[in-house]
């Protein structure tokens, strides 16, 4: 009986070892399998789960807009007064819902070209009213003309075509209008072969953003999506130094296995220019852990606050050597017009920008751009990327609708919230095929290890137990 009993005892400890090794072993090699798994279903190739996706995702993107209607046009252009803004909108539209166009897939190179091509489908039920409301907002056309046009005598003669046309410094137009396009009266009477079509986002529609080219994952997978080139450029020509270079992927995907210490680089062709995130929080997506990525203030921080930004620095800066912060000028990427950029309702920007507007109330809540990434796939499955477009009005004695000003205005036109969330099913689709069974295998390793301790630590104590009292 007792030699039964012992060995029942050594039995227990034996199968409890065993468990803990098993529990034990499982883990590395559970975890190479994981890692062997991802890498092979994240690389852009045919027939894996992150091609599928990447080619059409099925995440609906929308762009909400916010338009500043400006409440008090002539005080501005006669007395030079605070430009008193009110927000209206979102005014909502359905975008990226066309798929990739795969140009070539270069198995030498292991890199694949598309053409991502743009659409926007108006949803009315997501917005606050029609594309026909009518806002007061800058004349776009008037108010580039100075910027474009420096000269004294050439500004004289467009004065006369904007008097002739009845064009001010502010006029009424149509949401419809102001994004995607309408025709200038100013611009339509001057007698020359210039495009006379002005809209904030135009021309959009049926045009194609790229060609991008971008590396497969396939012979390295810490590469996969990023961008060799686009339009067939590792740089551009706006900026000097390091800030022309195109980094990152396009924000839709990351290479795997993301720490919190990475800082993820994306390249934005909106606005010409890579940009960053980094670690913010962890965030729960519909059952599955997500790590928060937040574009930093230090983005479009002065040279002053962030000496890496001093090559976006320009000529026309809007304040001597850049000392103000929280706007990028992008014009020479929007064909010389002043057009500025910021974070909606100038967050984190110089308290001067805002100085000569009123209406204004920035907030991280509502104007931070995020990015929720899972981190074992690389994966982005929430974001929100959320831009103001402003434009620089200086005085111009020779143009009548501008003489009467006595300051510079960076007037903002309106704000983007540009957002895609992973749907219902697609969720329960990446829980399924992702998140369970990364999570069952790690119950399994976890119980295995665990029980095995405990048995074989009970099993011994028994053990020695008995042994002892035999002796006794």
């Amino acid at each position: 009986m007792v030699c039964d009993r012992n060995c029942g005892l050594i039995a227990g400890a034996v199968i409890g070892a065993v468990l803990a090794v098993f529990g034990g072993i499982l883990m590395p090699v559970g975890d190479l399998l994981i890692e062997k798994t991802i890498k092979k279903e994240v690389v852009l190739e045919e027939g894996t789960i992150a091609f599928k996706n990447w080619v059409k995702t099925g995440t609906e993107v929308y762009r909400q807009i916010w338009i500043f209607d400006v409440q008090n046009p002539e005080e501005v252009a006669v007395n030079s007064s605070k430009i008193k803004v009110k927000q209206r909108g979102p005014y909502t539209y359905r975008v990226r819902y066309l798929a990739k166009e795969i140009i070539k897939q270069d198995s030498e190179t292991h890199t694949v070209s598309f053409n991502q091509h743009k659409g926007a489908i108006f949803e009315p039920s997501l917005s606050i009213g029609t594309e026909n409301d009518t806002f007061t907002i800058l004349n776009l056309a008037v108010a580039a003309a100075p910027h474009l046009y420096p000269s004294r005598f050439i500004q004289l003669i467009l004065n006369a075509f904007v008097k002739s046309s009845k064009s001010s410094m502010f006029q009424k137009r149509t949401v419809k209008e102001l994004l995607w396009g309408y025709t200038d009266p100013f611009l339509n009477a001057v007698p020359y072969p210039i495009s006379t079509t002005v809209g904030v986002f135009f021309p959009y529609n049926n045009t194609a953003d790229g060609v991008y080219k971008v590396f497969t994952g396939k012979d390295n997978i810490s590469k996969v999506a990023i961008i060799d080139t686009y339009k067939g450029k590792k740089t551009f020509s706006y900026w000097p130094s390091y800030c022309d270079m195109i980094n990152g992927t396009d924000a839709a995907s990351f290479p795997p296995f993301i720490e919190k210490t990475r800082v993820l680089q994306f390249f934005s062709s909106d606005i010409c220019r890579s940009m960053y995130a980094v670690f913010g929080a962890e965030i729960n997506l519909k059952g599955i852990p997500v790590y928060r990525f937040i574009l930093p203030s230090m983005v479009f921080a002065s040279p002053l606050q962030n000496p890496d930004n001093h090559c976006f620095c320009t000529e026309k800066t809007i304040s001597k050597n850049c000392t103000l912060y929280g706007v990028l000028d992008i014009g020479k990427c929007k064909g010389g017009r002043p057009v500025y950029i910021s974070l909606p309702h100038f967050l984190h920007a110089s308290p001067e920008i805002a100085k000569t507007i009123e209406g204004l109330n920035p907030n991280e809540e509502e104007h931070s751009t995020y990015l929720d990434v899972e981190p074992i796939t690389g994966f982005t499955l929430r974001a929100a990327k959320r831009l103001q477009i402003n434009m620089l009005v200086k005085p111009a004695k020779n143009i009548e609708a501008l003489k009467n000003l006595k300051q510079n205005y960076i007037v903002p036109i309106l704000w983007i919230n540009e957002t895609g969330t992973l749907g219902d099913k697609k969720a329960e689709m990446f829980r399924h095929q992702v998140t369970e069974k990364i999570n069952l295998l790690g119950l399994v390793e976890m119980i295995s290890l665990s029980v095995g301790v405990v048995m074989f630590i009970t099993f011994i104590i028994s053990y020695c137990t008995c042994r002892s009292k035999k002796v006794n």
